[in-house]
């Protein structure tokens, strides 16, 4: 998209979950990838299409709706081993930063806050565009990802394996998939 149809977008938007992802992947004994994702989250973006470094992000994420497809697993995940839930609901993300780097790729940084600790990190983005949905409603979508080590939010359960390595990878792949409608 142009810088001047990009202008255009420019506005308050609530992120769509039900047409949305934040999904994780993390390698499990050394040898194979489980992916995951999160199903109940909420939050807003505000895009300033002339000035991309104005634009601005928040999600909040119910930690509770973890989802591997696997139950057992998903209960440790929720357990005082991995994200302690029921001391730490919510995982929230807040932009500080945000930038273009040319074409339809975006630069975001912010604060991420796990299990009351919060870090920064950098997401990479991609514009997917923009359209009216059949309801009227203006939408823009993103592509990101971004790499984090589990270990620098305290997130450090893990096991030997006997072969060597470890049960689960310090390094956690982000994936997200963004729609969101403009506010009225």
């Amino acid at each position: 998209m142009s810088a001047q149809n990009l202008a255009a977008v420019t506005g308050d938007y609530t992120i769509d979950p039900a047409h949305s992802t934040l999904g994780f992947v993390a390698r499990h004994a050394m040898v194979t990838n489980v992916k995951g994702k999160f199903l109940d989250f909420s939050g807003s973006l505000h895009l300033d299409g002339t000035d991309p470094a104005k634009s601005t992000a928040s999600i909040d994420v119910k930690m509770e709706s973890i989802d591997t497809g696997n139950a057992d697993r998903d209960g440790h995940l929720k357990s005082a081993d991995f994200f302690k839930t029921d001391e730490y609901p919510t995982m929230t993300f807040r932009s500080t930063s945000a930038e273009s780097l040319g074409g339809d790729d975006y630069r975001i940084t912010g604060d991420l806050s796990i299990l009351g600790v919060t870090k920064p990190i950098t997401i990479d983005l991609e514009f997917n565009g923009v359209a009216k949905d059949p309801f009227g409603n203006e939408r823009v979508g993103f592509e990101g990802k971004a790499t984090i080590l589990r270990s620098e939010w305290g997130l450090t359960w893990n096991a030997a394996l006997e072969t060597g390595g470890f049960l689960v990878s310090d390094k956690i792949k982000l994936n997200f998939d963004i729609s969101a409608i403009k506010n009225v």
